[in-house]
């Protein structure tokens, strides 16, 4: 398995694998690789020549105050992982080398990135769309692989390939869970023990809003009226949104729900290590489909 760090050699070792007729895919990741990044490479290898990871704590996505002093950085584990895994290639790029000092260059996605994570996040998208499109042009993959967890970043980076004209295949993978049901992340280690348990209320509500839908309940507001109170038996968890949002243009879902609608999650619990600003934020989603024409149920 290579290693690269630099924007140049890649470049060149795509164009050379390109010119042999090739197909590259690539996964792009923060790092800290567990059985859900596993789970791209093996869809991006069913699609593909030659599976490449990234592995780059971007800095432009962060915001003040958020985790990115604390965010693991296990590269001998990553690498061990990923050649196991059968990854042909990781480029790991250094922060100095990838951005240059004076950067002043930005890929943006204007209204798909302002709800949701957006809004509690402002500048966040702006940072991921701005280091995947560096890393298609560095890579120039034939294909990319993002996990369905991260819902928003799926349908942002969709919507700037579209917009920009980037010849790359966006491929969104379900989301890989825990035993328990929950979401698998690398900030699950930041978890307490009780703090853990708790956190399984995430899925136990997209649960519950999945069970009334089934069972003919089409009222927004009484879907979430349930979700809300299936996560309020957490009482560790602080909820920054719940939020249901049509699946393509985000924008809020009519109270009467004709077709599929995604419901949207983010959580805070406390952090294992405790201090101010140090919770732990969780985010899981699931795409509900009403049936309207059943009898609506309080």
């Amino acid at each position: 398995m290579q290693v690269i760090e630099t924007t140049q050699e890649l470049q060149a070792r795509a164009d050379a694998l390109r010119a042999r007729g090739r197909r590259i895919a690539l996964v792009p990741s923060m790092g800290a690789l567990h059985a859900g990044h596993l789970a791209l490479v093996d869809a991006a290898r069913a699609k593909a020549d030659e599976v490449w990871v990234s592995i780059f704590v971007n800095p432009t996505q962060f915001g003040p105050g958020e985790d990115l002093g604390r965010y693991p950085r296990p590269r001998e584990d990553d690498l061990h992982l990923c050649r196991e895994s059968g990854v042909r290639l990781v480029f790991a790029p250094r922060e100095d080398g990838f951005y240059a000092e004076d950067h002043e260059t930005w890929v943006e996605v204007a209204r798909l990135a302002k709800p949701l994570c957006g809004a509690g996040r402002p500048g966040h998208f702006r940072g991921v769309t701005t280091v995947v499109a560096k890393l298609f042009l560095a890579a120039k993959p034939h294909v990319a692989v993002f996990g369905e967890k991260d819902f928003q970043q799926l349908a942002v980076i969709r919507r700037m390939v579209r917009d920009l004209g980037f010849d790359v295949e966006i491929v969104g993978v379900p989301t890989v869970r825990e035993p328990d049901g929950l979401a698998l992340s690398s900030r699950n280690r930041h978890l307490g023990p009780e703090a853990r348990r708790q956190a399984r209320a995430l899925v136990r509500s997209l649960d519950v809003a999945e069970r009334a839908v089934r069972d003919g309940l089409c009222g927004s507001s009484a879907i979430l009226a349930r979700v809300r109170a299936e996560l309020a038996r957490a009482p560790l968890a602080w909820v920054e949104y719940a939020e249901l949002r049509d699946p393509t243009s985000l924008e809020p879902a009519p109270e009467a729900l004709e077709g599929p609608a995604l419901l949207a999650l983010a959580v805070h619990f406390p952090s294992a290590a405790g201090g101010e600003g140090a919770g732990v934020r969780l985010i899981d989603n699931r795409v509900l489909h009403p049936h309207p024409h059943r009898e609506d149920r309080p």
